[in-house]
This record gives structure tokens, C-alpha cells and sequence, in this order.
């Protein structure tokens, strides 16, 4: 009867595992896609070619070089985006940046990391602003527009 109850329970924890573990958000990134700060600010800063497409996918550019497309959040600005990697070698480094809030708030970044790997390309990155702009990016006097 023992053996039974133990079974019992470890069915029901596994359940209860397994439920958990599906109802977390799975990123559409892999670690692997997330680009530091400090490695974009190195290429900017010594202009090393071939460079990344820039894009801001958030309120404001404010990355040197980057391309405003407007928050992504918003279903005309995917379609700005859209229209804008379409003319895109799908081979390109695009790096896409927000930094409006952190990651886990933030309304821009899923929708526009779907729609560019959904278009197909294959060395897409997503700049790693854990908390916002300013702090990540401008306050450690990484260049601006």
C-alpha cells in the first residue's frame, strides 16, 4: 500500500511539474541571440564591417546608426519592420533594441523577434537590456545618435 501512495504522489507532482513548466512564456529567442551591450558599442566604436542592421524596435532611436521602426507593440510598426527587412539579405546580422522597461515587461520585443525570425533570418539578435536604455546603454556612454 506504501509503494502505492508513493507512486500516487509522484504522479501528481509530476502533473503538477509538467502543467508549471507549460504555462511559463517560452522566449522566441535563445541565449545564444542575445547580444551585450558592450559587444554592439565595440562594433559602432570600430566600425568594423560588415556592420549589423541597427533597429529600434521601442519609443525612440538613440542608438548610433540605428533605424527607427517605432514600437513594435503596435501592428503598423511590425509592418514597418516587416517592410524594412524585406529588403534585407536574410544572411545579415540584424540586431533589434528596445529598452523602453525590463525584458519581462516589455510589449516590443516578443512581437518583433517573432516577425523576424518568422521572415527567416538567420542571424537575428536581440540587444541585452535587462533594464532600460538609459541605464544599459547611455548611461555607460555607449554612442548615440
Amino acid at each position: 500500500m506504501m509503494k502505492i501512495n508513493k507512486l500516487i504522489l509522484s504522479l501528481i507532482m509530476l502533473m503538477i511539474m509538467s502543467y508549471a513548466a507549460q504555462s511559463q512564456t517560452k522566449e522566441p529567442w535563445i541565449a545564444s541571440q542575445l547580444m551585450p551591450p558592450k559587444q554592439l558599442a565595440d562594433k559602432i566604436q570600430q566600425a568594423k564591417t560588415p556592420m549589423p542592421l541597427i533597429v529600434n524596435i521601442g519609443p525612440q532611436a538613440v542608438i548610433k546608426g540605428s533605424v527607427d521602426v517605432g514600437p513594435a507593440g503596435e501592428k503598423p510598426n511590425i509592418k514597418k519592420l516587416e517592410t524594412l527587412l524585406s529588403k534585407e539579405d536574410k544572411n545579415r546580422e540584424v540586431v533589434l533594441y528596445c529598452g523602453c522597461c525590463p525584458f519581462d515587461r516589455c510589449p516590443n520585443i516578443r512581437p518583433a523577434f517573432t516577425q523576424i525570425k518568422k521572415m527567416g533570418f538567420k542571424n537575428a539578435k536581440l540587444l541585452d537590456i535587462p533594464k532600460n536604455i538609459k541605464t544599459d546603454w547611455i548611461d555607460k556612454d555607449y554612442p548615440v545618435q
